[in-house]
């Protein structure tokens, strides 16, 4: 688990890290630092929102790639990417204009006009990253599910160069360019996902890829593809949304405590990336055994990926409580949102541990084909019992952006205990003496 783990965990930090390097490097801006960091974090959850359902869409390649690859059958491996790409096309510009829409739903929320403007014009620029975007996620899934994460190591480690050489560059206008701001952070990034898709498309095509594979879009695969992505598109996008929802409203709140929820935010994000690269090699692992009709491996793996990730996140805990305030200090010296940043990150430290273990069980029931069980427990946890108590606690009882976090704290602790609970179950079943007919009905269809 931990040689396939490793290096997708080290990718997964190397993308968060992009994210992070931009918060930083604007928050230097002065003197509207608030507003730099508040319409990076805006207009970057929206422009993840829609991005990462189309990523969602795209992580039936787990089941399928990772159970043709245990079963040796490579050709159908080949197959799953490229239909996967065929699917992204009419994907991709639905996703872009979707979030073109609703940037000017934005002037509902109240926002002060600078950081509305700030907003805008970020959002303007970042979108044309989503084509490249998806295309990197989709050979990313099929390089993992084929035990090949290290060229995504690679590329993400180059990209960040990229990045941090482009933020330097266009942010504040040195080598003779203009000094674009927050904007230039969005171009930065558009340019460091080109280099992404590209590399991972050239290691694709030059590691295995059989040049007589037939072009032919195969439909009914697209279709499997979109029964196993959907329900993960729609796990990611009730997270997703609900955080997009919470930094809307904590926007209202001003450029303070918008700044601190995109620290505090950043910060979670980046434990976060530990135990989600654990659940994408539970996935993989989990899917292979059973490709390979060995559920008991099956059931080694996904209990491993939950251990190591509880684990982790434990500790995460642990050094969000010690140490607050060096958090706050690496993004801003603004000693306003450094003080508004405590009690998030505090907050945040309750719901490492049920994190850790909700994202680990997420990935081992994808591996096993299970995608609906996560989605319908993110959305009930999230949109029924978090968000309306965050908004009660925010708005009605004076808790401000603290009362947000918290509501999004009892849905995590929530949907940690459930999804433990539903990968326990689905250990017995795959120790039935039905699973190899069952997994079979699962797993690629020729």
């Amino acid at each position: 688990m931990l040689r396939l783990a490793i290096p997708i965990v080290l990718s997964d930090l190397g993308w968060m890290s992009m994210g992070i390097v931009d918060t930083m490097m604007v928050g230097r801006i002065t003197p509207d630092t608030a507003i730099a960091i508040g319409a990076v974090s805006i207009g970057s959850i929206l422009f993840s929102t829609f991005a990462m359902t189309g990523a969602g869409l795209l992580l039936g390649l787990d089941t399928l790639v990772s159970q043709s690859f245990g079963a040796g059958r490579r050709d159908e491996c080949h197959r799953s990417l490229l239909n996967s790409l065929y699917f992204m096309v009419p994907v991709t510009p639905l996703l872009m204009a979707a979030v073109w829409w609703c940037v000017p739903l934005f002037r509902l929320f109240g926002y002060e006009p600078a950081l509305l403007q700030e907003i805008v014009r970020f959002t303007g620029a970042l979108i044309w990253g989503m084509p490249p975007l998806l295309i990197y996620f989709a050979v990313r899934r099929y390089l993992q599910a084929i035990d090949r994460p290290r060229p995504v190591l690679f590329a993400l480690i180059t990209a960040n160069l990229v990045n941090f050489a482009g933020n330097w560059i266009l942010i504040y206008g040195h080598v003779g360019a203009p000094a674009m701001g927050s904007v230039g952070s969005a171009w930065s990034t558009f340019a460091a996902r080109v280099y992404l898709a590209a590399v991972l498309v050239a290691y694709a095509l030059y590691h295995d890829w059989p040049w007589r594979l037939s072009l032919r879009p195969d439909l009914a695969r697209i279709g499997q593809l979109f029964r196993l992505g959907y329900p993960a598109a729609g796990q990611i996008t009730f997270e997703i949304t609900v955080f997009t929802a919470v930094g809307a409203l904590i926007g209202k709140l001003g450029g303070v405590p918008i700044a601190a929820h995109q620290i505090a935010l950043n910060t979670v994000s980046l434990t976060y990336m530990v135990p989600l690269g654990i659940g994408s090699a539970a996935a993989v692992r989990v899917g292979q055994a059973l490709g390979r009709g060995d559920p008991e491996a099956a059931s080694h793996s996904g209990w491993t990926a939950i251990a190591l990730g509880a684990g982790f996140m434990s500790c995460c805990g642990v050094m969000l409580l010690l140490f607050p305030r060096a958090i706050g200090r690496m993004y801003t010296t603004d000693a306003a949102v450094i003080a508004a940043t405590v009690p998030l990150l505090a907050t945040g430290a309750a719901f490492q541990l049920f994190d850790g273990v909700q994202t680990c069980a997420t990935g081992a029931l994808r591996g096993a084909g299970d995608t609906r069980t996560p989605m319908l427990c993110h959305l009930i946890a999230y949109w029924v019992l978090g968000l309306p108590l965050g908004f009660f606690l925010c708005f009605h009882s004076g808790w401000g952006a603290t009362g947000m976090w918290i509501g999004l704290c009892s849905a995590l602790i929530l949907i940690g205990v459930v999804l433990l609970q539903v990968w326990w179950r689905k250990v017995r079943e795959l120790a039935s003496p039905v699973l190899p007919r069952q997994s079979e009905r699962v797993a690629v269809k020729s």
